[in-house]
């Protein structure tokens, strides 16, 4: 997930019906990036089954307003854990993911929703839609972890 809305010109109409994940450029890759927020949250996974649950305890460094990382580029400094999706990654990472991500659907062989940016032209489809995390969240640091599972939520979709 990005910090700003992806500048998606210069991207060949829906490329992603046409092309491998392991075969996007960055660009088309980042491009995928719905800006729905739900990456950002922190999950509670099942040792034994592997479910994975969602909660609303959003990473330190996501803004509940925008649905962006604040820091996305240099992310890393203070979030070590934090996950870079990448083709060569995605089979390891997908079970997680959201059920709307793009990388996920596109794993999965799906196609993208209606109100993906890149099929509705708009980053506020996402929000419209309601399948954003804007303004659901709460900071992990405001959330000690033992009460993470008071927070579970059903995905947004």
């Amino acid at each position: 997930m990005s910090s700003d809305p992806i500048d998606r010109s210069g991207l060949a109409p829906r490329f992603w019906e046409r092309k491998a994940l392991k075969d996007m450029s960055p660009q088309e890759w980042e491009a995928l990036c719905d800006g729905c927020g739900k990456c950002c949250l922190n999950k509670l996974e099942d040792e034994d089954t592997g479910h994975v649950e969602l909660t609303r305890v959003a990473c330190r460094l996501f803004d509940d307003s925008t649905c962006r990382c604040a820091q996305y580029d240099i992310r890393h400094q203070f979030v070590p854990e934090c996950i870079v999706l990448k083709p060569n990654n995605i089979d390891d990472h997908a079970y997680w993911m959201p059920q709307t991500c793009a990388y996920r659907l596109l794993w999965e062989g799906k196609p993208l929703y209606d109100w993906h940016p890149l099929i509705s032209g708009t980053p506020q489809s996402v929000h419209d839609a309601g399948v954003s995390m804007k303004d659901r969240t709460v900071p992990e640091f405001e959330i000690h972890e033992d009460d993470w599972e008071d927070h579970i939520i059903e995905e947004p979709t």
